[in-house]
């Protein structure tokens, strides 16, 4: 099928782009770990979440809606004037935000205000680049920009960090100058100033584009919250130190989330492209179950593999982040799923469906973070992470009826049963048992998975 070739071909390149640099920032975390406090990776890592939370109050995700609207464009006319409303809202709304977050940053007396609306306004410039780049199905391109700008990141960190010993502001640094320098490149590379102007301005364009991207404002916040309140809680009530933990246990579970990100950015533009198609149910329903033996592999080997590779890349002052990290991973292999599904729902432009569903797991996420933190600490941000997550999976796989039936995975008893032995060997600590456990998750994962390791062997030439 074309459209699954199509889907798997854009995958692989934005997987190209994105996977060296991503496990070379993933090695660096003995480099944090040892050079940084837990004070310090914390108050990054809160100041990070803070970021995410404020971004699309700013810009109201007119990257989201350019990037869809890019897919239906006919001519070049249209594609001016849809980049024109996405840029200049973007623009004139970060620099009314700027002045803003500096007032309250000098009434607080915060010392790193400057840099964070550096920060924000490079997360800004990198998505609308990088949502130019999708819309137009240029993925080549795309997965040059994030090459570029992950490996300029990593090699900044380390010479900011390990070199010059800036600590913290090495760290904002290196993400501002990165992705700002990569992102004006590649904007001048497509020529996209030329189709930036104000005569380009739709007030009706601009209205269809809003409907759309403003119900994805309270989805993107509310993951923000959910994340956020866990950071918030956990400095208020534990301290930055307890929360550079939990950030670093986050760190493993965001792996995952790395390689389902390749997929998902070719998802939402292939989505979009076969709702219009008479076999689009059965087209949702075979990448549904393949994606889900996927992501339920990778899970399992990575729960797996910790034990023996956690002691090497953590130091001991981090150490007691191992034991949030499995229930973690559960709560992204649920997270990807819902997002899944979030594909389909922006496909059919109903954007509603996504904010409604995280809303609502955004107050449950604060709700349990609450009553349970005084009680049991960092667990308590674990526990209300899962719960919120699973809760948006179940109303999204619901919802998403209206638009598609997907069939049941006939797997899923296999898969509680796997995910309970790892989880059984990991927390019994004993290394024969470790062993075990992972050559279990090894046979089953292949086993789930052999039809896309057939194709894969063949496509290398390894099989006939």
């Amino acid at each position: 099928m074309k459209q699954k070739k199509e889907l798997i071909r854009n995958t692989i390149i934005i997987a190209i782009g994105r996977c060296s640099t991503q496990v070379i920032t993933f090695l660096l975390l003995p480099l944090y770990t040892s050079i940084l406090s837990t004070k310090e990776y914390g108050e990054y890592d809160l100041l990070n979440t803070i970021s995410i939370f404020a971004i699309p109050f700013i810009t109201l995700l007119m990257e989201e809606a350019m990037f869809r609207f890019l897919i239906d464009v006919k001519n070049r006319e249209e594609k001016k004037r849809v980049i024109s409303q996405s840029v200049l809202f973007s623009i004139f709304s970060m620099i009314f935000y700027s002045f803003l977050i500096l007032v309250i940053g000098k009434i607080m007396h915060y010392p790193y205000i400057i840099y964070l609306i550096f920060y924000i306004g490079a997360s800004i410039l990198s998505g609308i680049a990088g949502s130019i780049c999708r819309g137009q199905g240029k993925y080549k391109i795309y997965s040059l920009f994030n090459f570029l700008s992950s490996f300029l990141v990593v090699l900044l960190n380390i010479i900011f960090i390990a070199f010059i010993r800036i600590g913290i502001k090495g760290l904002f640094l290196s993400y501002i100058l990165g992705n700002t320098i990569v992102s004006i490149w590649i904007l001048y590379l497509l020529k996209i100033p030329r189709y930036i102007s104000f005569k380009n301005l739709d007030k009706s364009l601009m209205k269809d584009m809003l409907r759309y991207s403003i119900p994805l404002v309270p989805n993107s916040v509310s993951w923000a919250i959910i994340n956020l309140s866990d950071r918030l809680l956990i400095t208020y009530f534990l301290g930055l130190g307890v929360n550079g933990i939990y950030s670093i246990a986050n760190k493993f579970p965001t792996i995952i989330n790395t390689f389902y990100n390749f997929f998902y950015m070719a998802w939402k533009e292939t989505a979009s492209k076969m709702v219009k198609e008479e076999n689009k149910d059965e087209f949702y329903n075979n990448i549904y179950i393949h994606l889900k033996h996927f992501l339920v592999a990778v899970s399992l080997i990575l729960i797996g593999v910790l034990p023996f590779v956690f002691p090497f890349l953590i130091k001991k002052s981090y150490a007691d982040a191992y034991i949030y990290i499995p229930p973690l991973i559960l709560s992204i292999y649920f997270s990807n799923l819902s997002s899944f599904y979030g594909g389909i729902f922006a496909a059919y432009k109903d954007t509603k469906i996504m904010g409604s569903s995280t809303i609502w797991g955004a107050f449950i996420n604060l709700g349990v973070n609450i009553l349970l933190i005084q009680f049991i600490g960092v667990w308590a941000a674990v526990v209300s992470t899962f719960v919120s997550i699973f809760i948006i999976y179940l109303f999204r796989s619901f919802k998403i009826k209206k638009y598609v039936t997907l069939e049941k995975d006939d797997y899923r008893f296999c898969h509680i049963f796997a995910f309970s032995i790892i989880l059984m060997c990991y927390y019994a600590e004993e290394k024969f048992l470790f062993m075990i456990g992972f050559m279990i998750v090894i046979c089953y994962s292949m086993y789930i998975n052999q039809s896309f390791i057939k194709v894969f062997l063949r496509k290398m030439k390894i099989i006939s």
